[in-house]
């Protein structure tokens, strides 16, 4: 179960990423976001988001449903 949860289905780029960023900037250090969002371009955003901020991408998958679902560890 991770530490905060943000439903993102229905937002389109770069609205996902913007707002990640401003979720793991809030969290401490070691807390984790678990992310559902529906946008396709949210899978290389997050990757690209991850690198410049040195945060870790745990997981990334599509649901059953269609749905992207990310795992984020704040750095």
């Amino acid at each position: 179960m991770a530490d905060h949860e943000l439903d993102l289905r229905g937002l389109n780029c770069p609205v996902p990423v913007m707002r990640i960023k401003k979720k793991m900037q809030s969290m401490a250090s070691g807390q984790t976001l678990h992310v559902l969002a529906t946008d396709p371009g949210t899978v290389p955003d997050f990757k690209a988001y991850v690198k410049s901020s040195g945060d870790t991408l745990l997981e990334s998958k599509k649901t059953p449903e269609g749905d992207f679902e990310f795992l984020l560890k704040r750095a």
